[in-house]
């Protein structure tokens, strides 16, 4: 069972904001697989099955993160290498995709939040490029994408989602390279 969780935070206020973009790759699968959200209060995560996977988004607000995605690891008896998490990256450039493994957390406290309750980094993370920090990195990441920027942010769900999909039946470092 593999377990894929977009990170962002719950409610109207924060769709479509850069921090959102986690959330917003797992709604387009959710949308393009025919699956639906279904709220898991003890969990607290909204979830979506598949077959062999799991498509979730924490209701726990970014920064607490970790607490629901140790709750998924537990109930779904997911191992290490079978979590992908989905999140924002104001390092890399806006469209940017980066895969990355057993890495720190760079200053993304929803993945701080993540490694500290799984007592690991030891899992997969698909790094969105959102744009480079331009002021105050908090109003930036919780900041709607100027129009503009739509455009590239659309090309690079739709490729996340490609390469996520690839993932589900392969491994996920081919996927990269593929798309």
């Amino acid at each position: 069972m593999k377990l894929i969780v977009g990170l962002g935070n719950p409610g109207e206020k924060y769709n479509n904001t850069r921090h959102n973009v986690g959330f917003r790759v797992v709604d387009l699968l959710v949308q393009e697989r025919g699956l639906s959200w279904k709220t898991n209060k003890r969990l607290q995560v909204e979830v979506a099955k598949g077959d062999n996977f799991v498509l979730a988004k924490p209701l726990t607000f970014m920064n607490n993160s970790g607490i629901a995605v140790k709750k998924l690891m537990t109930n779904y008896k997911c191992q290490m290498p079978n979590l992908y998490l989905i999140h924002d990256d104001i390092d890399l450039l806006l469209g940017k995709i980066k895969i990355a493994k057993n890495r720190g957390a760079a200053g993304h406290h929803g993945v701080e939040s993540v490694i500290e309750h799984l007592k690991s980094k030891d899992f997969n993370r698909i790094r969105l490029g959102i744009g480079l920090s331009r002021g105050d990195p908090v109003d930036f990441v919780l900041n709607k994408f100027e129009r503009e920027e739509r455009v590239e942010v659309n090309k690079m769900v739709e490729k996340t989602i490609k390469i996520i999909q690839f993932a589900l039946e392969n491994d996920l470092e081919p996927a990269i390279d593929r798309y």
